[in-house]
């Protein structure tokens, strides 16, 4: 009799852990399908996601590799490219009306900026996201299946989200297409969807991209700024005609940042 047992026991043991990694490799699959295809109906660029690692038992996750393309007609290979981000989640609420994460940090992610008198590749990004949802308080994704609609109106409530140790590569069409790498300072959102309503997924991802576009603007124009000025000072001396040209390139885009 307690032979039976052991092995009815050691039998539910080997089938809780199967379902649990069953679970386990559902949901992250689920996650990556998620990114993979409401990504792209909601920011009309392709978007690529490695792998996505989530432990029911912490709470704590991992996502590695994503990658945000770029719009036409811009011609950089992508607008934002993350190696590691990191989570924490309350599990309890996986299964709740609203899921819980408690803090999301994306650590040194690569963005591109590209753009000038015209306009950018992130602010199109926005532009897109806002177009396909709606407008910017909508959640409908335009082209979504009904289970992609559901995935994209569910409730989150994201207690803290951190960019950190990101590099802006700005590639500026107004001065010739030169690039210039610029740090970007840490980009941190707190108490997103705290409440009863909570935030859906297309409403964070119009934040966290409005956050990251307003700040490589902030970047973009305090650089230019220290170009014209280290330009400025190279033309003295070469005659008034080349220092003319640069003050109307300077003052052009001066202009075309406070649009912004």
């Amino acid at each position: 009799m307690k032979k039976i047992l052991l092995r009815i026991c050691i039998a539910l043991v080997v089938l809780i852990i199967l379902i649990a990694l069953g679970v386990h490799f559902f949901l992250d699959g689920a996650v990556k399908k998620g990114v993979e295809t409401l990504g792209p109906k909601m920011t009309k660029v392709d978007v690529k996601l490695d792998s996505v690692h989530i432990s029911l038992l912490s709470g704590s996750g991992k996502i590695k590799g994503l990658v945000v393309g770029n719009p036409d007609p811009y011609k950089t290979p992508h607008a934002i490219s993350v190696g590691t981000a990191s989570l924490s989640l309350k599990p309890g609420s996986l299964l709740s009306d609203k899921l819980i994460i408690t803090s999301i940090n994306v650590e040194a992610p690569e963005i591109t900026f590209e753009g000038g008198l015209g306009g950018n590749n992130l602010s199109k990004i926005l532009a897109n996201v806002n177009e396909s949802t709606g407008g910017p308080g909508g959640t409908n994704v335009s082209g979504a299946t009904p289970q992609e609609q559901k995935k994209a109106g569910k409730k989150l409530e994201v207690d803290d989200f951190t960019i950190t140790g990101a590099k802006l590569d700005a590639n500026i069409t107004d001065l010739g297409g030169k690039t210039v790498t610029i740090p970007l300072p840490t980009i941190h959102l707190t108490n997103l969807g705290t409440g009863p309503d909570g935030i859906t997924v297309a409403e964070l991802t119009k934040q966290v991209i409005a956050a990251i576009e307003h700040e490589s603007v902030k970047a973009v124009t305090s650089s230019t700024a220290n170009l014209g000025k280290a330009a400025e000072n190279l033309t003295k001396g070469l005659g008034t005609n080349a220092g003319s040209s640069l003050t109307n390139v300077t003052h052009g885009l001066g202009n075309f940042f406070k649009k912004k």
